[in-house]
């Protein structure tokens, strides 16, 4: 059950960040809203392998999510 908690939680922090990191691209990108998620999910997995100021537990938490994971994510919004 804490465990289940655990990643409840790790998925709401996962979402705020996906949310921040659309954010900020939308700034770099300004036809970032009319692109297809997976071309939103890959601009997002290059940005935090590269430039995106994270701390460590949030590169961490996005690092571990796949293309897959993150258009499921953003998805939900």
């Amino acid at each position: 059950m804490l465990q289940e908690k655990r990643k409840d939680l790790d998925s709401e922090k996962q979402k705020k960040l996906l949310q921040r990191m659309v954010a900020e691209l939308s700034h770099l990108y300004p036809d970032l809203y009319y692109q297809p998620t997976s071309e939103v999910a890959d601009l997002i997995r290059r940005h935090v392998a590269s430039e995106a100021k994270l701390n460590a537990e949030e590169h961490a938490l996005l690092k571990a999510l796949s293309k897959r994971d993150i258009e499921v994510l953003l998805s939900l919004h």
